[in-house]
């Protein structure tokens, strides 16, 4: 028999979302963003509002998708809704491996990254940059991103939807304010006079730890949304 617990979902979030916002991609794309600024010697206010846009257009994106996926989850009979939990956490276990694999061997063999092609997409969009098109790259490296390495971010939303109210809107909020801070803070940095070489060193140094972090949340995730598929948890 199954022992139903009430947990509180801000704490799975705000967790989830902090790992989450360590993320390779997002954050590879920002310093491109800025060393192809600083590059050009554009003026401050000029990176504040390219950067800035970027920043936003990341957040409303994975934000509308999260709001998108939400709907869909509340739409569909209970039962399909616990076997599809049962598959995205089958499909987290497999992503947490691979992504603690690089760790260990970064790179070699299957990843989850931004393939080389798609980077060099990114690349040449950077090249002739207007606000328009910063505020359309960010939205295209949100969805890039989000099959890749959006995993948290579904099995957040596949809990919160099984309190689909007001409270849950605000923690899907929560949770994109947070997964953009990083961005945030390398804007912030770079206007202050942070050399992006630094930046980027401390990207390498630390990538391996960041896909640690994300597979060991996306294991713990997938058990999690196993037991709130079979009943044992109840967010409340």
């Amino acid at each position: 028999m199954a022992v139903e617990a009430s947990l509180p979902a801000i704490g799975t979030v705000i967790i989830s979302a902090l790992v989450d916002s360590i993320n390779p991609c997002a954050i590879g794309v920002m310093i491109l963003l800025v060393a192809t600024l600083v590059a050009s010697s554009a003026k401050r206010e000029r990176m504040l509002a390219v950067g800035g846009v970027y920043v936003f257009a990341v957040f409303l994106a994975y934000l509308l998708a999260g709001v998108g996926l939400m709907f869909f989850f509340q739409t569909i009979p209970l039962i399909v809704a616990e076997y599809i939990s049962i598959f995205v956490a089958s499909l987290l276990t497999i992503a947490g491996l691979i992504e603690i694999k690089d760790f260990f061997w970064y790179g070699r063999g299957i990843s989850l990254a931004i393939s080389p092609d798609m980077a060099k997409k990114i690349h040449a969009r950077l090249e002739r940059i207007t606000l328009p098109g910063v505020f359309l790259l960010g939205v295209f490296v949100a969805g890039v991103e989000l099959p890749c390495t959006g995993g948290p971010y579904l099995a957040v939303i596949l809990v919160l939807s099984q309190n689909f109210n007001a409270g849950a809107m605000l923690l899907l909020v929560l949770y994109n304010i947070i997964f953009v801070l990083p961005l945030a803070a390398i804007l912030a940095a770079v206007l202050m006079g942070t050399k992006i070489h630094h930046i980027k060193q401390w990207k390498h140094k630390f990538r391996g730890y960041m896909r640690l972090a994300i597979g060991i949340l996306l294991i713990a995730l997938s058990w999690l949304l196993i037991l709130i598929a079979n009943g044992t948890i109840n967010f409340g």
